[in-house]
């Protein structure tokens, strides 16, 4: 029977390395599933970081030129809130959705 027993196993060193292996891979509080999780979540919150910094880069780009440009701030009120000087009318499309 011990002799079907690997000799590294015989070993108590061995058989110490293992069970050290084992239990940090699966049981332990911080084990290396629960590190590969941490480590797709940081992935995903590194990419969403980087779009709100480039949503907050583009704001204040068009912040600048409304803050600066007459032309662009009167284009951006027509078009986002839809007003009007007082001679003109306004025509608002919409697509017609098919079903």
């Amino acid at each position: 029977m011990l002799k079907k027993i690997p000799s590294w196993l015989k070993n108590k060193y061995g058989l110490s390395i293992l069970v050290f292996f084992v239990w940090v891979t699966f049981f332990d509080q911080n084990n290396l599933l629960t590190q590969y999780d941490y480590h797709s979540k940081l992935k995903e919150m590194k990419r969403e970081q980087q779009f709100y910094n480039d949503e907050i880069a583009k704001t204040k780009k068009e912040l600048n030129e409304l803050s600066t440009d007459q032309k662009a701030l009167e284009k951006f009120a027509r078009e986002k809130y839809l007003m009007k000087k007082d001679d003109e009318e306004i025509f608002v499309f919409e697509a017609k959705k098919e079903e």
